[in-house]
């Protein structure tokens, strides 16, 4: 079974010098695909995806969903696997996926854990192994049948934040969605710049505002107003 993996970028040149060998010298790495989607990087990212043996697309529009729906029509695998830059998958990501898919499952996610001994930070990746109202985050990477996205017709392009929670809002009013519980590695780094309040303040607000169908260009504007990023 073909899988493409599909990574959205925006200046991301040193994590991708650590996440592509790590595809490219997968022993599954003749059933995968690797799709880098730029959204207009100023440092060598576009570079070292091309040097390192991944399909770039380029896309004018510096919008997740609408790079993640660029690299997806590029794809030629039976399920599409999304996945941020700075998150670290875990060597059985191919069998665990094929897996839920083989005894029917259409989409789902991994659960997480942070690199970082932040007690706090390991109660935020307990919760990630719920199937509850906010799972579904990019942070937990999305696996999902090809079919299944274009029949959902991809993100939604309208969001420039939260697309990930709409389209799995949407894909579990007629699928079935799970969640692996085993855990992947997601950076702290929004962590370390802000504090663990400040982020949980952050996301608890742009989570209301999100529900009450507040317009997305302002939740991305608020959500920028909130948090400090480097």
């Amino acid at each position: 079974m073909k899988l493409s993996i599909i990574i959205p970028i925006l200046n991301e040149s040193e994590n991708l010098r650590e996440l592509l060998p790590f595809f490219f010298n997968h022993e599954k790495k003749d059933e995968i695909e690797v799709i880098v989607v730029d959204g207009c990087s100023k440092d060598d990212s576009v570079e070292t995806a091309l040097i390192m043996g991944a399909k770039v697309v380029r896309s004018e529009i510096c919008s997740r969903a609408c790079q993640m729906n660029m690299g997806s029509r590029q794809a030629k695998g039976d399920i599409l696997y999304f996945v941020h830059a700075d998150t670290r998958v875990l060597p059985s990501f191919y069998e665990d996926i094929v897996q839920e898919v083989d005894r029917g499952v259409p989409a789902g996610c991994f659960a997480y854990s942070f690199d970082s001994d932040n007690r706090l930070l390991r109660l935020n990746s307990w919760f990630t192994t719920f199937n509850g109202l906010l799972s579904g985050g990019g942070d937990q990477t999305l696996f999902i049948k090809k079919e299944v996205f274009e029949d959902l017709k991809g993100f939604d392009e309208y969001y420039c934040i939260m697309e990930d929670f709409e389209l799995v809002r949407r894909l579990k009013k007629k699928y079935s969605f799970h969640v692996i519980p085993k855990k992947i590695t997601v950076s702290a780094r929004k962590y370390e710049t802000n504090s663990w309040l400040r982020v949980q303040v952050a996301n608890l607000i742009v989570f209301t505002l999100f529900f009450f169908n507040t317009p997305s260009s302002k939740l991305k504007e608020l959500y920028s107003r909130l948090l400090i990023y480097r």
